[in-house]
């Protein structure tokens, strides 16, 4: 159930939440009253739909012995409940700086999920949690709409009443910002395609006498009983058709939205997409196709992100109809060449047939051609890449990824390589304060906390070794290492602390992270408590220079008043 999944949620945000310290509080400023009442009325107006779809449901039999119709009411409150907080979810995690607008929508949308108001405390608390848990899954909460005949003739109404909290929560700070506008149009095009009626042949067909669909105790699932006959007839359960193409493309621009840094590949992937969306509908109106090259070259150091961006692109050329599966198969020079002649062919014709209608990734694509001397089984490797390319030019996307120089050789190597990649995608390093974020996504995923010295530090050695690094430097995967060091070197630390608390076993210090290459000088300005960080408030972006200590916690802006994280900052 739901329900008390969110209950059990509400006591441990609730539990101890007293005062709050004047440093934390959400400072008081301009609210607006009618839109926070406007957030009450709609999340009221979201609960009465749900009601009145439950007794709808029960008035024309939509309970059953396995469900009773209070039973069917209190799913139908919970998967309201449900409803709200997934926009609300989905809403906040674009751009949530917790202005006193921000704070009072929370407040409006927590009360009515509870029935309590919140500390100030226990607001932020919650909300932070509730970031953290698993979302309600959007099929669950709308299933009903789409399975219980009485409630079908609803879903316009579902519609409505849901975009219309998402506008007001996007609202809450007096301003729209473009990537807030864009999580709008995709939530919207996502909640259409989920509440699009089903196949006519499917909707229309009717029950037989005495058979009744029921809401089981899975959220949202259906099943139907025979009739009451000597034979019964088998009537199979209405089913969604395989492949959500509309969801799979919203989630993959969320996740292309969510990516750290990266901000010319993300302009260039949409840019791609967009083109290709456009391409696709003069298709369907039986205009003329504008032939496109879809195999791309991805040029950048280790660790910045080409192998996640092809499975993402493959994902969105999927979802929009120009591969048939969007999935993406990575090789290399080994899972291309064999050793022994008469050998490659074959071997290379099996990892393309497995990347049909999907995506070939081939990291350190320019191994495939020796730098030096004769390598007939590499040149052989491309000539069969390169016939399979034009066989199936509908049917696969390859991309070749490794460093700049290297793949501009192997390209001009062969005629036909270079005049069939013609798109670039440049994967830049990733700077100190990205790398810092990129190391937060990892601790607050195994919920690790860092204190402001080990913030402090971490800031200050990865600050050293970009500025030392070469081609071999490892961006992402120099982080992923340092993190999974540091886990153990915790391990080690705290294997004689006795009692072993839930504080103990999450924070990290600064004697955590092991930085062998630093040099001990980078650490003494910070021994001496000389070292200060520059931080941005998110309202004004008004800068402030803060001592160590600070970092991680949550500061009033002088300039604005609004509150903010300052999780990281650079050297200053």
């Amino acid at each position: 159930m739901i329900g008390p999944i969110f209950d059990n949620l509400f006591d441990v945000w609730t539990r101890g939440s007293g005062p709050m310290a004047a440093s934390e509080a959400v400072p008081p400023g301009r609210v607006n009253p009618v839109l926070v009442e406007q957030v009450r009325v709609t999340c009221q107006a979201i609960q009465s739909l749900y009601h009145q779809a439950a007794e709808e449901g029960i008035k024309e039999g939509a309970a059953s012995a396995k469900m009773s119709a209070d039973q069917l009411m209190e799913r139908m409150d919970d998967l309201h409940r449900g409803l709200i907080i997934r926009i609300y979810l989905e809403m906040t995690a674009v751009d949530w700086s917790w202005r006193p607008g921000e704070a009072a929508v929370s407040q409006a949308v927590f009360e009515h999920l509870w029935g309590k108001t919140f500390s100030e405390r226990g607001l932020l608390k919650a909300h932070e949690q509730l970031a953290r848990q698993e979302p309600p899954d959007w099929q669950a909460l709308i299933n009903p709409f789409l399975r219980l005949p009485p409630l079908m003739q609803h879903r316009d109404e579902l519609l409505t009443h849901a975009m219309r909290l998402a506008n007001l929560v996007i609202k809450a700070d007096g301003r729209i910002a473009p990537q807030e506008k864009q999580q709008l149009h995709i939530l919207r095009a996502h909640l259409e395609n989920l509440l699009k009626p089903l196949p006519l042949a499917e909707e229309k067909q009717p029950l037989q006498a005495g058979q009744q669909v029921l809401l089981t105790q899975e959220a949202g699932t259906t099943a139907t009983t025979p009739p009451p006959v000597a034979k019964p007839v088998a009537t199979p359960a209405i089913v969604l058709p395989p492949g959500d193409a509309a969801k799979q493309f919203a989630e993959a621009m969320a996740e292309l939205n969510g990516f750290i840094g990266l901000d010319s590949i993300k302009s260039e992937v949409k840019r791609l997409v967009n083109f290709l969306k456009m391409q696709k509908e003069r298709i369907n109106l039986g205009l003329p196709e504008t032939k496109v090259s879809l195999h791309s070259v991805f040029q950048g150091n280790p660790g910045t992100g080409k192998t996640t961006v092809a499975r993402l692109l493959g994902r969105l050329l999927g979802a929009i109809g120009f591969l048939a599966k969007g999935h993406l198969v990575e090789t290399d020079r080994s899972g291309l060449v064999a050793e022994y002649a008469g050998q490659t062919g074959p071997k290379a014709n099996k990892k393309i047939d497995e990347a049909l209608d999907g995506v070939l990734f081939i990291d350190e694509a320019y191994s495939l051609i020796a730098e030096k001397g004769d390598d007939p089984y590499g040149a052989e490797a491309v000539q069969t890449l390169l016939k399979r390319m034009e066989d199936h030019r509908d049917r696969l996307v390859v991309v070749l990824a490794g460093y700049p120089a290297p793949l501009q050789r192997l390209l001009k190597s062969n005629p036909g390589l270079s005049s069939r990649f013609n798109r670039y995608f440049n994967f830049p390093d990733y700077a100190p304060l990205e790398l810092c974020q990129i190391w937060e996504t990892f601790s607050r995923r195994c919920q690790y906390v860092l204190s402001g010295a080990t913030r402090a530090k971490l800031i200050l050695g990865l600050h050293y070794l970009c500025q030392q690094k070469d081609e071999h430097f490892g961006n992402g995967r120099l982080i992923r290492n340092l993190y999974e060091k540091s886990i153990t070197r915790l391990a080690d630390r705290i294997v004689d602390i006795a009692p072993l608390t839930k504080e103990v076993l999450t924070r990290l210090e600064p004697e955590d992270l092991a930085f062998d290459d630093v040099p001990a000088e980078v650490w003494q300005a910070l021994g001496k408590g000389e070292t200060r960080f520059v931080v941005d408030c998110t309202g004004c972006q008004h800068s402030s220079r803060i001592r160590p200590d600070y970092l991680g916690q949550r500061l009033q802006c002088k300039r604005c008043q609004s509150v903010f994280s300052a999780d990281w900052g650079e050297p200053g």
